[in-house]
């Protein structure tokens, strides 16, 4: 039995492995459907697969890293011939996420974003600091060689650095949250998320593709996604938007008709960013505020019934352990060594 499990162990490593390589192979595919050419490179808007590598850090542990640099191997091969200079940018690809995921457990970053330092943390350790690396390690690659001319660096970076970091910010909350699922919603709260649904479909085509730029109707119905459904409805909301917006940009059309392409990156970047912040630290703080109720609400039945027994003369109950007695111990997953 035991010769069993050890045999076991390595079989399951390599398929969480491939697991990973082929989800991030997948969201590559998905993420080059929509490109812009900025100073004569192409880049995505929104690049998924360093949200999915971070979430599965976070979820499989740091030993999952291996596959992120294969997915990414993979995905560079689809688009042309490995060269040398590949390997930079299949390091600046899988470090990006480790020094997100090693940062986010230095700041006690809880995968069920209950707190608005949760929030914070993977907004600005996760997203905006950790991709400092692809950024500055694949185009400065990319410069070295010479595909990219020194005059076109910085446009180029700031493309490559607002890509990745949207990746994190409206791919990784959902896969934690979808992850971290554990019951489905009641019936009676089924119609109002169709409701919910029916008029995203129907609001964010709109707002985007009006040529009289409405992009801001799509704020209240995060809003409302935030307050009802927390990051489940505010960050879905927030990716459907994000995806309309960036085929609207990449055709150019609706509220991006008349730009240039440098200017349709900027304000493409700046509304799924301000979108993307909005969504994330809206339902955090929301979450923070009704686990902070619940709380108070559990104290004070607590000290009814304490009160109620040494009324009665009798020893008050023994109390029982919560959650949040334990909560900052809980270990880090570090996944099959």
């Amino acid at each position: 039995m035991v010769g069993f499990e050890e045999l076991r162990r390595p079989g399951v490593r390599v398929v969480r492995l491939l697991a990973v390589a082929a989800c991030y192979y997948a969201a590559a595919r998905l993420g080059l459907l929509c490109q812009l050419t900025v100073e004569g490179a192409v880049v995505t808007p929104v690049w998924p697969p360093t949200g999915v590598a971070l979430a599965a850090l976070l979820i499989l542990g740091l030993g999952c890293w291996p596959g992120i640099t294969l997915g990414a191997f993979f995905a560079v091969l689809s688009l042309t011939t490995p060269e040398p200079d590949v390997l930079g940018i299949l390091f600046g690809n899988t470090a990006a996420p480790l020094c997100a995921a090693l940062l986010l457990r230095r700041a006690g970053f809880r995968t069920d974003l209950s707190r608005l330092r949760d929030g914070l943390a993977l907004v600005f350790l996760g997203a905006l600091g950790a991709m400092l690396v692809s950024a500055s390690v694949g185009v400065g690659v990319l410069a070295l060689t010479g595909s990219v001319p020194p005059h076109s660096f910085w446009p180029v970076w700031l493309a490559w650095w607002v890509g990745d970091a949207m990746g994190v910010l409206l791919v990784t909350p959902l896969l934690l949250l979808l992850h971290g699922a554990r019951r489905p919603l009641p019936l009676r709260r089924w119609k109002e998320a169709t409701a919910l649904a029916v008029v995203a479909c129907a609001l964010v085509p709109l707002a985007v593709y009006s040529s009289l730029s409405l992009l801001f109707l799509v704020y209240p119905l995060i809003i409302w996604a935030a307050l009802r459904f927390q990051l489940v409805g505010s960050v879905l909301c927030a990716l459907l938007t994000s995806v309309v917006a960036t085929v609207a940009a990449t055709d150019g059309v609706g509220a991006f008709a008349g730009l240039s392409r440098t200017e349709i990156m900027v304000k493409l970047q700046a509304f799924n960013g301000a979108m993307a912040l909005t969504a994330l630290l809206l339902s955090a703080v929301i979450i923070e505020q009704r686990n902070t109720r619940s709380s108070v609400e559990k104290a004070c039945q607590e000290l009814v019934e304490v009160l109620e027994h040494l009324t009665a003369g009798e020893a008050p109950p023994p109390r029982p352990p919560t959650e949040a007695d334990d909560i900052d111990d809980r270990p880090w997953p570090t996944g099959t060594p």
